[in-house]
């Protein structure tokens, strides 16, 4: 049962105890007595139970909003949702929808609320003579011709008793795309309509819906639509927190986090929404890896944001993180270390946090061996991440540079015999090369000591395992620039030693 997915888990359960008050009617029947009132539902159905009530009982308000802003849908089919929302994925509904995003209208609407008649006033978007000659009618889509105004005017004669509808369709259609309040606000109210109709099929439907198509691909865009009002304005929180109540109905919480973590891919404010939910939560498991890419984004590279503006986004930040936050902030390798620091200070001094010390004195607060170990376990964290060996390689030479000595080396030795021997072989052929191209300083006296250390018997182990994968990549590929790299940068700095691997990989001996 473990490896099922969580509702897959519910919905077996459920069958089982189905099943189970099923036997216990029979076997009563059978001996003349009673069955019990029932097993208790399990919790995990009884919040899914929960969840489909409030859901549905959203669905009423959001389709009366959408209809008192005037959205140019039948208003009986609005209303038909609130009582049947699997009407949403009908083909007439879909197309129904489709037209109002796009400022259009289905032709067998206005064939049947206006007659054949009305056609004149519409361009056919649909039928193409070379690549859809011969369009379904109920397929067709239509869109009021430019000069609609006149040349109704120009008609008067035509559908005399359903004019002023026609005419209403038409403002309703114009307002849905001219730029305005009213027109966000009716996207707001279709999108948070969408989020639930989606949810709750989903919910009455998990069996046959895949759920990467909804939480990765489908809700993220939503969200994003109800939040935020341009792909550069600010965040606003009183929209946050409507998304965030509807997000609060996802209950499985991989799931919400699937949603959160697919928001902001276009970049902009929809990137900060995602690091903004993502920081609003009581707990953040991930809390050190969610920061630095959080102010990685909101600082461009050498270059402040204003004051307000970074201020305005650490304020939506849940209360208990915002001192962290701008203790990475201060930190951050984005700014100059005083500017960095004047920064975290002066939001800080707005946002009311205490307690932001200096980085550079909680520092050498620290014992050595401390501050070395927190400093190795960043690199171990890189490498446990996968990150590129690159970006390994130079956060190693980074280290070697601040701290150069024989204990920072060995224990950047013990760091790298820790990983994979195919990964340690990447990094260390990673480890000499600056990114102009230049060899560093102090590569070779590093190398030279981990060759000497791999090939001590204190450490046969690691040995064994940097041959063995070796020897692998030798008989796959004898010519492997990983394989010739390593054992050229072996023999640079030391020859016997290179020759001994040479040996027990099955290679030639280095001359």
């Amino acid at each position: 049962m473990s490896k099922l997915q969580i509702n897959e888990v519910g919905v077996i359960i459920a069958k089982l105890m189905e099943h189970n008050r099923q036997v216990g009617e029979a076997l009563a029947a059978l001996g003349n007595s009673k069955t019990n009132d029932g097993l208790p539902q399990p919790q995990i159905l009884v919040a899914l139970d929960q969840v489909k009530r409030e859901l549905t009982a959203k669905l009423q308000p959001l389709t009366e909003e959408l209809i008192r802003l005037g959205v140019p849908l039948e208003a009986a089919v609005l209303r038909s949702l609130a009582t049947q929302p699997e009407e949403f994925f009908a083909p007439r509904v879909v197309r129904a929808t489709r037209c109002f995003l796009k400022g259009q209208v289905p032709r067998e609407r206005i064939v049947r609320e206006f007659g054949e008649a009305a056609l004149v006033f519409f361009n056919d978007l649909t039928t193409d003579p070379k690549l859809n000659p011969r369009p379904k009618a109920d397929e067709i889509v239509l869109a009021f011709k430019p000069d609609f105004e006149p040349l109704f005017q120009q008609n008067p004669s035509l559908i005399p008793d359903r004019r002023d509808a026609l005419l209403a369709l038409h403002k309703q259609v114009q307002q849905s795309k001219a730029p305005g309040e009213t027109t966000r606000l009716q996207k707001i109210a279709f999108a948070k309509l969408c989020f639930v109709l989606e949810l709750l099929h989903f919910y009455e439907n998990q069996n046959t819906e895949v759920p990467e198509a909804l939480f990765a691909q489908r809700l993220p865009g939503i969200v994003e639509q109800i939040a935020i009002t341009g792909p550069n304005d600010p965040l606003d929180e009183k929209m946050m927190l409507e998304a965030e109540s509807l997000l609060a109905c996802i209950l499985t919480a991989d799931y919400r986090l699937s949603t959160i973590n697919n928001l902001g891919k276009s970049g902009g404010t929809a990137r900060t929404l995602k690091f903004v939910l993502r920081l609003r939560a009581d707990k953040v498991p991930d809390f050190d890896e969610v920061v630095p890419e959080f102010i990685k984004h909101v600082i461009p590279p050498q270059k402040a944001p204003p004051l307000e503006t970074l201020t305005a986004v650490v304020k939506l930040i849940h209360p208990g993180l915002q001192k962290s936050v701008l203790r990475s902030l201060m930190t951050t390798d984005r700014l100059r270390k005083e500017e960095a620091e004047t920064l975290g200070r002066a939001i800080g001094a707005q946002l009311g946090v205490q307690g932001l010390e200096d980085p550079v004195r909680t520092q050498s607060a620290l014992s050595p061996e401390i501050e070395r170990q927190l400093a190795w376990d960043k690199v171990k964290e890189l490498i446990t991440r996968r990150v590129e060996t690159g970006v390994i390689a130079a956060a190693v030479r980074d280290r070697l540079h601040a701290k150069y000595n024989s204990d920072e080396v060995k224990q950047s030795w013990l760091t790298l015999i820790e990983v994979e021997p195919i990964s340690l072989i990447r990094i260390f052929c990673q480890i000499p090369y600056l990114p102009d191209g230049r060899t560093d300083s102090i590569a070779r006296a590093v190398m030279e000591s981990y060759v000497t250390r791999l090939t001590h018997e204190k450490y046969a182990a690691a040995y064994h395992k940097v041959v063995n994968s070796l020897r692998n990549m030798f008989k796959v590929n004898p010519e492997s620039p990983t394989l010739v790299n390593f054992m050229a940068l072996v023999k640079w700095v030391d020859l016997d030693a290179a020759n001994k691997l040479s040996s027990d990989i099955g290679m030639a001996a280095h001359v």
